[in-house]
């Protein structure tokens, strides 16, 4: 499999296997979508991200061992409180935006604290699709 120069990490140390539950998502092909907050983003990054649409990414997991690589199909921004359906579908949570919300904001309470998330908070997405895994 060809590393490529722009990677995306899943996971980090300490996720009680998360980062490695989210690849497996993607090799598997439930998860063909990713998002972030457009806060925590810098104008450098919501730059390089939005420019990455037709752009092919290594995933690498949080030890930085390359596991697959993704194409991006597109890059947009949704709001945190009506999500564009493509993103909740996308993360494997069919037509359940309660559950997305739910997931996400677990997930979140890293970087947010016990703040509740505010439904205006802008999300910035990237669909994706698998273009080969490790050892094929």
């Amino acid at each position: 499999m060809r590393v490529y120069e722009i990677t995306a990490e899943f996971g980090w140390e300490g996720d009680d296997g998360l980062g490695d539950r989210l690849i497996q998502q993607i090799i598997d092909g439930t998860k063909t979508a990713t998002c972030g907050f457009k806060a925590a983003y810098s104008a450098n990054e919501l730059t390089e991200i939005l420019g990455n649409k037709g752009t092919v990414i290594t995933v690498v997991d949080h030890s930085g061992i390359p596991r697959c690589n993704i194409r991006i199909l597109d890059v947009f921004e949704t709001p945190f409180g009506d999500p564009d359906m493509r993103l909740v579908r996308g993360e494997g949570d069919g037509e359940d935006v309660a559950k997305f919300q739910a997931d996400h904001a677990i997930a979140w309470q890293v970087d947010f604290g016990s703040a509740p998330l505010s439904a205006n908070e802008m999300l910035v997405v990237e669909l994706f699709e698998l273009v080969e895994v490790a050892g094929d």
